[in-house]
């Protein structure tokens, strides 16, 4: 089988090259820059490709995202027509986005920039904050990423919150489910994780609206994708304090523009889209064992529905 590999990154693309090679004996993996038999191309392992990248393979027959979003997939305008798309997910990614969640989660609650400013001051300022039971946290988006998450929240003892586009049921989460369930699930929450995916309906649902529903001074941490958020309804809400604090993994442009105005903004944490980093070495295990189960007509268990989005 030939496969076709795209990052922005030549280097890294590279390197993916040689991990799938290594766990596909048999197959030939190359950039996809650098093929020149396009007939001979059955599958391609992305991250970002532009547009068109995909269509001048005429006998495609899967696409891999190289992660748990196939977004910037469908961002294709030139995307061929039902085309199958795996996603990369797996326990390793999941432990990371649990990571990241929890510290950033404990961060907020423990009003860590503020001690850390006063450290700055050398001022002795002990800060009392409520204990975990007390504090209200809620996840939006209940997928693999979300729904570990939001057990690892609940698991430190905060009052969790769950929301999703369809009901659920989980221990020690209070759930809720579609526009029906969103005010209830906003109502009152002090710290709001979003890890939804990216689809029309939720392009853009991190704005001033949604912050009027939370507690004043409420806390905001986007890891799911940066089109989620308009940018200037939150800098508004942290200028005016109706929002107290924010941590921001992913941005309508990446890398972050050096000129924008969430790296220097007193009230915002930034990283760069590292909340569940996947590298060669997990995700070439991941996606070779995927597209072995997909050549060999097994089910394949990360199959995206790329109708709704994810």
């Amino acid at each position: 089988m030939n496969v076709a590999v795209y990052l922005p990154d030549i280097d890294k693309t590279r390197w993916w090259c040689e991990t799938l090679s290594g766990l596909l004996p048999g197959w030939t993996v190359r950039p996809l820059q650098e093929i020149e038999d396009r007939d001979a191309v059955r599958y391609a392992v992305v991250w970002r490709p532009r547009t068109g990248d995909l269509a001048q393979f005429p006998n495609l027959k899967a696409v891999v995202s190289i992660g748990a979003g196939i977004d910037h997939v469908l961002a294709d305008a030139e995307l061929p027509r039902n085309l199958p798309i795996i996603r990369t997910v797996g326990a390793d990614l999941t432990q990371r986005m649990r990571e990241y969640v929890a510290l950033h989660v404990l961060r907020h609650h423990r009003d860590m920039p503020r001690q850390l400013q006063a450290q700055r001051e050398t001022d002795w300022h002990a800060i009392v904050v409520p204990v975990a039971p007390n504090r209200k946290v809620g996840v939006m988006g209940l997928g693999n990423l979300g729904a570990e998450a939001a057990r690892t929240l609940a698991g430190l003892g905060f009052a969790t919150r769950g929301w999703a586009r369809t009901p659920r049921i989980m221990d020690g989460i209070e759930t809720f489910a579609g526009e029906e369930g969103l005010a209830g699930f906003l109502d009152g929450l002090e710290i709001l994780v979003n890890l939804l995916p990216l689809t029309r309906e939720t392009t853009g649902i991190l704005d001033r609206r949604l912050f009027a529903r939370l507690a004043p001074g409420a806390c905001l941490i986007n890891c799911a994708r940066g089109a989620h958020l308009v940018d200037e309804d939150l800098l508004a809400a942290l200028d005016e304090g109706s929002l107290k604090q924010a941590t921001l993994d992913v941005f309508h442009q990446e890398p972050l523009p050096s000129d924008h105005p969430f790296w220097n903004h007193p009230a915002i944490t930034v990283t760069p889209h590292i909340a569940s980093q996947i590298d060669a070495a997990t995700g070439g295990r991941l996606i070779a064992a995927n597209l072995r189960l997909f050549e060999a007509g097994d089910p394949v268990p990360d199959l995206a529905e790329a109708a709704r989005g994810y």
